[in-house]
């Protein structure tokens, strides 16, 4: 797979038809990863062809599990997992990209030992994994850092009742796909409830486990010996299509997002609501209207069902042409404003304040030479450039792959112009 170096984006188009949404990424790597658990193998439908699963199916190889893309049909993604895996993670792999940290959970279920390398990933801010940590040990994990890596082991898994400080979405699924296997039964309270933890639970349950509550804030999951193979098709991704959206937004148009599921994102579609366009779910998705320019709103992120931090970039972007002012706040993480920078070398009038961004809208943005610092804040900037005047050229562009499949030839086939080297 060849990544793209530069999306060259020309302003002005306006996007009318029909587009279809891909697989979600942030569950189809959490199911990859939680195929280590049982030998067997698996068949997943509807995963996207992005850099993160690419290297998700290196992890998993370099655990000696075979990944291959079966493309005599609708394209499935097989994954073999032999009768014994190596269970470590090694740091050229996981330095790439942050969800990697998910193998710790299927691997010390699997083995009762692990060692991961520390996460890397996007650029805006540090990721600490101390929840993961603080609940895997309550299932009896033992951890110790060392040399760059995580080394943690656990003999005998127990269950217990897991309290999370915060919602976390890696930790919830590494608490679940420890506690699958664990002696007795596991409680997590305060779990995440994003669509991709349901998603991941029903993989699981398919496979033999014994969890409920997948959803809510409180998952039960009842330990059991012995796992086995599943297949199972991924979840539509609410990220990408809150993208389409967004460039519907700015760019102005009608559009069908094929595939989309409405009742995934009800935040998002209100707050677009407020600011005048028209969604609605429809047979087929998601149909969308965007007709005036559109009026300022407030956001704010927060955990599901609250607007997602990923969809921020996106409504800084469209924030930026909006009518009137408008405030976003940052609750989740540190360190996510750097695209900011680019978006005011486009002639956007924002500040920003600690986890704050002002965003004073203007009527257009220039094109401009700019730079991707992460997968949602380089497609921000390809929103922007649909929005702007003249051509945008969005450098370091490898990132925005790693996230989407054909981001450009999608948009171009609703009339925007987009090209990609």
């Amino acid at each position: 797979m060849s990544d793209p170096q530069r999306i060259l984006v020309t302003g002005g188009n306006r996007l009318d038809g029909t587009i279809r949404v891909g697989g979600a990424k942030n569950s189809a790597l959490k199911l990859m990863a939680a195929t280590l658990l049982a030998e067997g193998t698996y068949r997943f439908a509807n995963v996207p062809r992005i850099t993160d699963v690419a290297l998700m199916s290196d992890l998993l190889r370099a655990t000696g599990t075979s990944v291959d893309w079966d493309d005599s049909a609708a394209p499935i993604l097989e994954i073999t997992v032999p009768a014994t895996i190596e269970p470590v993670a090694p740091y050229e792999l996981v330095e790439q990209f942050r969800a990697s940290i998910v193998v710790l959970g299927p691997m010390l279920a699997r083995c009762g030992e692990a060692r991961v390398a520390l996460p890397g990933g996007d650029d805006f801010g540090p990721r600490p994994i101390d929840m993961h940590v603080r609940g895997l040990t309550e299932l009896g994990v033992e951890f110790e850092t060392k040399h760059g890596y995580i080394h943690a082991s656990a003999p005998n898994l127990l269950g217990a009742r897991v309290l999370l400080e915060f919602p976390s979405v890696g930790a919830t699924e590494n608490l679940v796909t420890a506690a699958v296997r664990a002696k007795g039964k596991t409680v997590i309270d305060n779990a995440a409830r994003e669509p991709e933890i349901a998603d991941l639970c029903e993989l699981l349950n398919k496979m033999g486990a014994r969890i409920e509550g997948s959803g809510s804030s409180t998952i039960s999951i009842e330990g059991v010996e012995e796992l086995h193979s599943a297949d199972h098709t991924v979840i539509p991704d609410r990220i990408e299509a809150a993208t389409y959206l967004s460039a519907l937004a700015v760019a102005g148009g009608e559009m069908t997002i094929e595939g989309a599921r409405h009742d995934h994102m009800v935040m998002l579609c209100q707050k677009f609501g407020e600011m005048g366009m028209r969604i609605s779910p429809d047979a087929d998705g998601i149909w969308a209207f965007a007709g005036a320019r559109l009026r300022a709103s407030d956001c704010s992120t927060l955990p599901y069902p609250g607007l997602a931090t990923d969809f921020k970039p996106f409504l800084v972007a469209v924030l930026a042409t909006a009518d009137g002012v408008g405030i976003v706040t940052e609750n989740l993480f540190a360190g996510r404003f750097r695209y900011v920078d680019e978006l005011r070398r486009m002639g956007a009038d924002i500040d920003t304040h600690s986890h704050h961004a002002v965003v004073r809208g203007v009527e257009r943005l220039s094109g401009a030479p700019v730079k991707a610092h992460d997968i949602r804040a380089g497609a921000a900037l390809v929103i922007a450039g649909l929005a702007a005047e003249g051509e945008t050229v969005v450098a370091e562009a490898h990132h925005v792959a790693r996230g989407y499949d054909d981001i450009a030839g999608k948009l171009n086939a609703l009339g925007a112009d987009i090209r990609v080297e």
